[in-house]
């Protein structure tokens, strides 16, 4: 028998072995998420500290900024 338009269809139950078993994916995957988003976020710590570094070093070398002159006022 086909379901037809707009019929309520209750889910199916689960068995405690299939429940267990949803329980451990989902741990494993979660664990896994955990892992990569630490690695993702210290490959963006030691990225940022490199070029945090490459500019202190442009900005050594090319020495003090000049402060800006005020501009002489219109009378």
């Amino acid at each position: 028998m086909t379901k037809m338009v707009g019929e309520y269809e209750p889910p199916k139950p689960i068995s405690e072995a299939e429940r267990e078993a949803r329980k451990a994916f989902r741990q494993v995957d979660a664990e896994k998420a955990l892992s990569e988003h630490a690695l993702a976020e210290k490959a963006f710590a030691q990225n940022r500290e490199r070029l945090k570094a490459e500019r202190l070093a442009r900005e050594a070398a090319a020495g003090p900024v000049p402060k800006k002159q005020p501009k002489a006022k219109k009378r």
